[in-house]
């Protein structure tokens, strides 16, 4: 889908874009998404990072692949130099470096109102650890950075089948897996269904939404699991009641949560489909999301004072450079901005 256009807006409406971790495929992914952006149409966003990597990446990359790359030339961005040279692939303490000055510079430009909202490029947590930098994510440093308490982690992308969009929440992120029943209560479950019902508010007034049980088979009946029986099922009832405008199905077991959400995507029925679905751990989101929609979903920060989105894969250091990195994540991620923000 093409990048949306609409009437310029110099400056404030214009977009940030934190070049990620130097020695991963931020440079590569982010000058192939902007080989599309419409110029005439939307001000080019403020790019967040080094000039110097940036312009040495592309003269790299013009060599070794044949898609279109913006070139860096026509590009504006604030220039944070690195401190040494860093080469593909090697991540470590000064790429992580870099990489959190870089994100943090792009959020001042957004809360000052020279740009409107943030897409960020790919992050590698080990180098920021390495940097001293221990956040879980980005979306942790973004939640201290905007000054509140939490920020939820939102996966959305729309088929190319169809148009129907899919939306996953996380309830929990990165966190070890070991740790997501202490981590999950009643109160969590309602804060992120409220999250979760205002953004599917966006595309319609009466959303219906889908809870994934935390163990298998959703518990069986306590047999598998107290947790649905103790509390989960308890909350989802108590949410109902306040909310009977929206139809709330669930627990539902992960394993048949998102069948209809498939069939959906692949365009052969949305009746069933859930307009948006709330996962209780990581990888029981990020499974069906990124099987469904690698290529179009886009990680979107909810709970900020601003939009923030970002592709949904990561550094890519083992082809960083090589120049075959994909950048329909990146561009969708640019869209979504646009588009929601």
């Amino acid at each position: 889908m093409p990048i949306p256009a609409s009437d310029p807006n110099p400056k404030g409406n214009r977009l940030a874009v934190a070049l990620g971790d130097p020695a991963g495929i931020g440079a590569e992914v982010v000058l192939k998404a902007l080989a599309h952006w419409p110029s005439q149409q939307q001000p080019t966003p403020l790019l967040v990072g080094c000039r110097r990597w940036l312009e040495q990446s592309h003269a790299e990359l013009r060599g070794r692949c044949s898609a279109p790359l913006a070139d860096p030339d026509g590009l504006e961005l604030l220039d944070l130099p690195l401190e040494r040279p860093i080469r593909p692939g090697e991540a470590g303490a000064a790429s992580g470096a870099a990489s959190f000055h870089w994100l943090t510079q792009a959020v001042a430009a957004v809360q000052s109102g020279r740009c409107r909202s943030l897409v960020t490029a790919p992050i590698a947590k080990h180098a920021w650890h390495a940097a001293g930098h221990r956040y879980p994510g980005q979306t942790e440093r973004l939640a201290e950075l905007a000054g509140v308490a939490e920020a939820s982690m939102l996966f959305t992308a729309r088929s190319p089948h169809g148009g129907w969009r899919l939306n996953t929440l996380l309830a929990t992120t990165h966190i070890p897996l070991a740790a997501v029943p202490a981590a999950l209560s009643p109160e969590r479950l309602v804060a992120k269904l409220d999250v979760l019902l205002e953004f599917c508010r966006r595309f319609r007034e009466r959303p219906r939404l889908v809870v994934a049980g935390l163990n298998p088979h959703a518990g069986e009946a306590g047999k598998l699991g107290q947790e649905e029986q103790e509390w989960l099922i308890p909350a989802l009832e108590a949410w109902r009641t306040q909310n009977p405008q929206v139809e709330l199905i669930g627990p539902l077991p992960a394993d048949t949560c998102w069948l209809d959400a498939g069939r959906a995507w692949a365009g052969t029925g949305t009746a069933q489909a859930g307009d948006g679905y709330l996962a209780l751990y990581h990888d029981q989101g990020l499974i069906p999301v990124k099987l469904l929609a690698f290529d179009q979903a886009v990680n979107t920060s909810l709970g900020l004072p601003f939009l923030r989105t970002s592709p949904d894969h990561g550094t890519g250091f083992a082809i960083a450079g090589q120049g075959i990195a994909r950048a329909d994540s990146m561009q969708a991620a640019l869209e979504a901005a646009l588009e929601l923000g």
